[in-house]
């Protein structure tokens, strides 16, 4: 049986040889302008990210709406090099995508189990204190003081 690429099988190829071809480890869009490109409702392009670029699969996405706004897509790095780690926690990060980033870092073995449940403890004994913006700042000082520990 020949199968048939959807619509969102070609966007998520076309994002991804974005990123392969970026200087950086991430790429930023217009949402308006991608669907117009792929001819489909903007809503399309929000499936596409909501589904094959989550944290589970090595990917953040940052979206900023109104007239400047923007799509980030940035694209996680399990190299245990972690100035990039860092890098990726300059941006607000909610609970799920915090929980979905220690779950990649602990199965690529960047992080040990036991930092990955420390790091996890602490985020949630904080959770009523801390919005996107002050737990990514916590994750990135935590990613520090390990980084620090291991030398």
């Amino acid at each position: 049986m020949i199968e048939i690429a959807s619509l969102s099988d070609f966007i998520e190829k076309y994002l991804k040889e974005l990123l392969e071809e970026a200087e950086k480890d991430f790429i930023e869009l217009q949402r308006r302008d991608l669907a117009e490109a792929f001819r489909c409702v903007p809503s399309q392009i929000n499936y596409v990210l909501q589904t094959r670029f989550t944290p589970e699969k090595g990917y953040l996405v940052e979206s900023r709406r109104g007239g400047g706004g923007y799509i980030r897509i940035v694209r996680l790095s399990t190299d245990p090099n972690w100035e990039i780690v860092k890098e990726k926690l300059l941006t607000s990060v909610t609970k799920e995508e915090a929980i979905a980033i220690l779950d990649l870092l602990l199965a690529e073995e960047v992080l040990l189990e036991d930092e990955a449940r420390l790091i996890g403890l602490i985020l949630k004994q904080e959770e009523d204190n801390l919005n996107d913006d002050l737990r990514a700042l916590l994750m990135r000082s935590l990613f520090i003081l390990i980084e620090n520990l291991r030398r």
